[in-house]
């Protein structure tokens, strides 16, 4: 479909601004400080289940970028935390695959849409009471999410939030 969308010389266009932002990520996180024992990890999609490790590594190995870095972390010595509502995964997995099976029907379309997003801010509501939950005075957490994402605002007022890379929302307002 990006092929389609982008054409080829789009596409590797996209692909390098992606690898770019990967490798600034990679330095940025490279750089935080992390006191064993003191840092927990939060990354978007990860069901808290009790195989959170496991996850990770198969994951990690499958070459998905973001969960070598938690593996990186977790070696420095942070503490890896399972994240979201395992059903509330599942109710968007199903979402999705009807969103395919349904086509491109437009009446389908804004209505999946809105169960999306009513889907995104249980989620986001959910992330942010499990990191008020688990976060302990002293204690600092890293959080992963996608930047569609709007945990923040679910956050107890005493968690300050800092953007290593800017705002989510300055970043999709620049197309980034």
């Amino acid at each position: 479909m990006k092929l389609s969308a982008l054409g080829r010389q789009g596409l590797k266009h996209n692909a390098t601004v992606v690898d770019k932002k990967w490798e600034e990520l990679e330095r940025v996180v490279s750089n935080l400080p992390v006191s064993p024992g003191i840092v927990r990890v939060y990354q978007d999609g990860l069901p808290v289940c009790g195989r959170e490790r496991e996850i990770v590594s198969e994951l990690a190995l499958a070459g998905h970028r973001n969960h070598g870095l938690l593996l990186k972390l977790e070696a420095r010595g942070a503490l890896l935390m399972g994240t979201e509502s395992p059903e509330l995964l599942v109710e968007e997995y199903q979402l999705a695959r009807a969103a395919l099976a349904s086509g491109a029907a437009v009446r389908t379309e804004v209505r999946q849409k809105q169960l999306r997003d009513t889907l995104l801010e249980k989620r986001d509501r959910y992330v942010g009471d499990r990191i008020n939950r688990t976060l302990g005075a002293g204690e600092r957490g890293i959080l992963f999410m996608g930047m569609f994402h709007e945990v923040a605002r679910y956050l107890d007022p005493d968690i300050e939030v800092v953007y290593p890379l800017g705002s989510p929302r300055a970043r999709q307002s620049r197309g980034v």
